[in-house]
């Protein structure tokens, strides 16, 4: 079968401490988890069905590949580097925040190899039509979001209102993702509550559309599937998700080649 002309982007798939700052960290492996995009490599890590993917094991707490260089505290707690997570916890030890020449280390070392490869496999893969910003979404907004405390969609897709890749695109997308994870209609919906963060915006229509796809935690961290005491997911679960996600692609490509 042939790849899918797709380049995947998952930016906060990872859980690792950089070694840097061990010893000025003191978020609990809870709170780690709970601030990530946990198993979002798992489900959207197809990297055998598409010309390009790529990753981190970096977790989002202590260096968030999808903000730009200028984001960050006291302007934003939430940016490239964050003194708290998305739950309010504490993310170092107090009087142990990083200073500017660590967070420049951080940014040198993770932010720019990740963003750098984005523009090389873009120049190599030349084929790609279309990039997919991968992420996972709390069921409802936490206190640090502007939609807190509203239930969010089971998977909401970002075009930022059509400049970072053409409303008919994500339109048609939403609808084969509706079909292949089959949920009922307004369960997908389109810029609500995300339009795309800085990775979107920043390459979409540049050259090639990009999408950021977020995925309602309630689809696998629900008591059905999750063990909240392990921090673990029935594989069986993550497995569905992912051929749901590879459907949705298949059905998506097949359309658009009929349109053609």
């Amino acid at each position: 079968m042939a790849k899918f002309p797709v380049l995947i982007s998952i930016p906060h798939g990872g859980t690792k401490i950089p070694e840097e700052i061990l010893d000025r960290v003191c978020i609990s492996k809870k709170d780690l988890f709970e601030d990530g995009d946990a198993f979002t490599r798992e489900i959207y890590g197809i990297k055998d069905e598409v010309l390009a993917l790529i990753e981190t094991d970096i977790a989002r707490a202590f260096i968030d590949l999808n903000r730009e260089t200028s984001d960050r505290p006291p302007n934003n707690p939430d940016g490239i580097v964050k003194t708290k997570t998305c739950h309010d916890q504490p993310i170092y030890f107090p009087g142990l925040f990083l200073d500017e020449s660590i967070i420049e280390a951080l940014i040198q070392k993770y932010y720019e190899p990740y963003h750098k490869n984005i523009r090389d496999l873009l120049n190599i893969y030349t084929e790609i039509q279309l990039a997919l910003d991968c992420h996972t979404m709390e069921p409802v907004g936490p206190s640090i979001s502007p939609d807190e405390g509203k239930e969010r969609p089971l998977i909401c897709l970002g075009n930022n209102y059509g400049n970072s890749c053409p409303n008919e695109w994500v339109e048609k997308l939403a609808e084969c993702f509706q079909e292949s994870f089959h949920l009922k209609e307004g369960e997908v919906k389109i810029n609500e509550p995300f339009a795309g963060g800085y990775i979107t915006r920043n390459y979409g229509n540049d050259p090639i559309p990009w999408i950021q796809i977020e995925m309602n935690r309630n689809l696998y961290l629900s008591d059905h599937w999750f063990d909240k005491n392990k921090l673990l997911v029935n594989p069986k679960r993550l497995e569905q998700l992912k051929t749901a996600f590879k459907d949705g692609l298949n059905l998506f490509w097949l359309q658009m080649i009929n349109k053609k």
